[in-house]
């Protein structure tokens, strides 16, 4: 079967001009001004306008395309007629000169999961810390994830007057272990979502890495499955057991699979 045939190419060259998509129109939203910003549950839990609006055109875009698609997202948003110009219908024609791997050759639509946020690192937006802001479609098969498109609108963006600040947050994210810039990642509560963590873990295994809960335990990715990481995560792009065994035990005791 030719590569350009499989759903699972034509969903991976989809998603990337989709997330391409998405991203202007994260940069568009901060360029008029308004952001619109509303607190989900709590002061440190936002959503803006970007939020919003990029969902939309990722999971309308998607659905059009791949109506047999479940498709999660994260912000919960009522079902609402789509402004055309929030769709977007092209493909990458690149991904799809890819060759499919063949075990994943005969997927149908139906059995593939697409886990979306829409706009990862909301408070670091509204902060102006935008090299922080990522676009995340993941895709799984059979609980495991097994594609993924991260979009990145401000790469290699550069604020000095924040960059400081930046650097005392010290928040070094999955992506930062894909680029070579961080060795581990440890996220020690229940705060993750699967949306934020399927996508990048695809990508890292392809770079050599690894992505677990805080117990070692590889992640779900069901439709049925709950949303919350709840055993926290724990990636690393290299030596992932010996970052394994200096994760304290009552930090392991506290956090239940």
């Amino acid at each position: 079967m030719a590569s350009s045939n499989t759903v699972l190419m034509r969903l991976v060259a989809s998603a990337y001009s989709i997330a391409q998509k998405a991203g202007m129109i994260v940069r568009r939203v901060i360029a008029e001004g308004d952001l619109g910003i509303v607190e989900k549950t709590c002061a440190t839990d936002l959503q803006t306008k970007a939020d919003r609006l990029a969902q939309m055109s990722i999971c309308s875009s998607l659905a059009r395309k791949f109506p047999k698609l479940t498709i999660i997202g994260e912000e919960d948003l009522p079902s609402e007629e789509v402004d055309q110009e929030l769709i977007e219908d092209s493909q990458w024609e690149e991904i799809l000169k890819q060759p499919c791997p063949s075990q994943y050759s005969a997927i149908k639509e139906e059995d593939l999961v697409v886990w979306v946020d829409p706009l990862d690192g909301t408070k670091e937006y509204t902060e102006g810390l935008l090299d922080n802001v990522t676009v995340l479609i993941g895709i799984a098969y059979e609980g495991k994830a097994i594609a993924g498109v991260i979009n990145q609108p401000y790469y290699n963006y550069e604020n000095n007057e924040k960059q400081q600040l930046r650097e005392h947050r010290n928040e070094a994210k999955i992506i930062q272990l894909i680029e070579g810039k961080a060795s581990a990642y440890v996220f020690a509560s229940p705060g993750c979502k699967k949306w934020d963590t399927c996508a990048p873990e695809v990508i890292l295994h392809a770079v050599g890495g690894k992505l677990t809960d805080i117990h070692g335990n590889v992640l779900q990715y069901h439709k049925d499955v709950k949303h919350m990481n709840s055993a926290g995560v724990l990636a690393t792009l290299r030596n992932y057991d010996y970052y394994a065994s200096r994760v304290p035990e009552s930090i392991k005791n506290a956090l239940v699979p």
